[in-house]
């Protein structure tokens, strides 16, 4: 990719997504809606490719760990349990100069007391003023304003009703003239309370609250893990880069349980597996890194976690989270339910006793991946423009989305030369045959060739398959390589086989 800005990178992949079909602002004819996106026809392939290859890796190349698909609303008292109520929020301050809100732990910093510069009401054609920052230290990230609102938590939940319940009737009904304002938030407060329940944050919960009957289930021996891939919900104050960061996303999330004392040595290879599964599909593996949080970043509740991070063209930015979570879910869960989520092992011997059998609660070792987020790592990393000539001096520029042909939406792209002579029937045989054994193939006979070839280039497919007049005499095609733009003529009968060993043995770049 060219050296450019930020900005530029970020512009020419949110105009390919919806140029391309990969993904569209939501709601976009009525204004869109902030942070909300819908995948195309592309996008929805793509990433179903990606969780299909994590799930492959994670599940079906395993004999421990199995999968669940679990509820995205669960009973209210799992966020009590889990601390997510009380704890899952964000600092949230108040621009007294915008009006804008933002985090103020994302905020710009500068030494408290330093004077800044900034344009009243957030225009740059507003009176210039001048004021200190404060002892916190930050300012706007929008228009640098230092004069701001005390920070107050802000829980990134979204909060619902289940059930016949008319909430805001009963808030309503709840509340009495007579009452203090004090008197009467409390009494809302009371009735959302009650018929409350929320979308989920993130979707490891379950599989904590799970434990026991997956593990009865299926007859798990620890070690083993829970898998799953679904939507979580965060009501973010900063939404930023596209689907970096959005209201809405996708996870795709392991709880691996183990025995106490051997959580270390799990960590360290749940970290080699994961890093390895990322430059698996990638061109570039120097782009991605394996960071140990500090002790201050850590979760009171995690003894060692490691973010992957890709190197975004805004700097390193978090793709996925390994953390040693201890044994503190499933023992809060148990504490506050009544119900042993713990695991015996008629084979060992209780450290403490000295006696056989041992009954402990498992650590937990969590690989947590964001989807989304894979979505766009991998696009970044796929984009590439290619400046060249050709042996006349016309230009030969493209641009190509080299993808690991395991994620490419369009497996390979078979085009007819003419739209007439029998190419298209020859053609279409070739599709019939390709979708038959289970590959996404599209039949493209619109515009010249080299656009055709273009357009497949941009989109990520890996093979087009040309039919021509001497397809029709020899029964053969040309089969076209994406990546280096090479040629060769392959009997029909053999497409099948050919693209099905290719798919089979690609890997690009590490």
């Amino acid at each position: 990719m060219s050296h450019e800005t930020s900005q530029d990178t970020m512009a020419k992949i949110v105009s390919l997504c919806k140029r391309r079909g990969f993904i569209f602002q939501s709601s976009e004819i009525y204004g869109g809606l902030r942070s909300c996106y819908d995948y195309g026809p592309l996008g929805v392939e793509l990433k179903r490719n990606i969780a299909n290859e994590w799930w492959r890796s994670m599940v079906y190349e395993r004999e421990d760990v199995v999968g669940i698909d679990a509820s995205i609303m669960m009973h209210p008292k799992v966020w009590q349990t889990s601390g997510h109520l009380s704890g899952f929020s964000d600092p949230l301050v108040d621009c007294l100069n915008c009006r804008e809100r933002f985090r103020a732990d994302k905020a710009p910093k500068h030494a408290p007391g330093t004077e800044i510069t900034f344009h009243k009401g957030g225009k740059t054609s507003g009176e210039k003023q001048k004021g200190p920052v404060s002892e916190k230290g930050y300012v706007c990230p929008v228009c640098s304003c230092p004069n701001l609102s005390s920070e107050r938590q802000f829980n990134l939940m979204f909060r619902t009703s289940l059930g016949p319940v008319d909430p805001t009737g009963d808030m309503l009904a709840a509340v009495k003239p007579e009452m203090s304002s004090e008197e009467k938030r409390a009494a809302v407060d009371e009735v959302g309370a009650r018929s409350a329940v929320y979308l989920r944050p993130e979707t490891a919960q379950a599989m904590f609250v799970q434990f026991l009957n997956v593990q009865q289930s299926m007859s798990m021996k620890v070690p083993f893990g829970i898998a799953q891939v679904g939507k979580s919900f965060r009501n973010e104050i900063v939404v930023e880069h596209f689907i970096f960061r959005s209201c809405e996303f996708e996870q795709m999330e392991m709880e691996f349980f183990c025995e106490p004392g051997t959580q270390g040595e799990w960590m360290k290879y749940w970290c080699g597996e994961r890093m390895a599964w990322y430059k698996r599909y990638a061109n570039s593996g120097d782009k991605f890194r394996l960071r140990a949080h500090d002790d201050d970043e850590l979760a009171h509740y995690s003894d060692e976690c490691y973010d992957v991070e890709y190197l975004y063209p805004w700097g390193w930015g978090e793709l996925e989270g390994i953390a040693s979570r201890t044994d503190y879910d499933l023992g809060k869960h148990a504490e506050a339910t009544g119900v042993k989520l713990s695991y015996f092992d008629q084979n060992k011997t209780d450290p403490q006793t000295g006696k056989p059998g041992w009954r402990y609660t498992p650590y937990v070792i969590e690989p947590a991946a964001g989807l989304t987020r894979s979505v766009l790592c991998f696009l970044l990393d796929a984009y590439h423009e290619e400046k060249g000539l050709d042996h006349e001096g016309n230009d030969k520029s493209r641009v190509v989305l080299k993808l690991h042909p395991k994620f490419a939406p369009f497996k390979a792209a078979i085009l007819p030369l003419v739209k007439k002579d029998g190419l298209p029937e020859k053609g279409r045989e070739i599709v019939k045959t390709l979708r038959r054994a289970g590959l996404n193939v599209s039949y493209d006979e619109q515009q010249s060739i080299g656009k055709r070839y273009a357009r497949h280039d941009e989109i990520g497919t890996p093979y087009c398959l040309t039919v021509d007049m001497q397809s029709l005499s020899d029964n053969t095609v040309t089969i076209r390589d994406r990546d280096t733009a090479t040629q060769q003529r392959i009997k029909i009968d053999d497409v099948l086989a050919v693209i099905q060993t290719r798919l089979n043995s690609e890997q690009t770049g590490c």
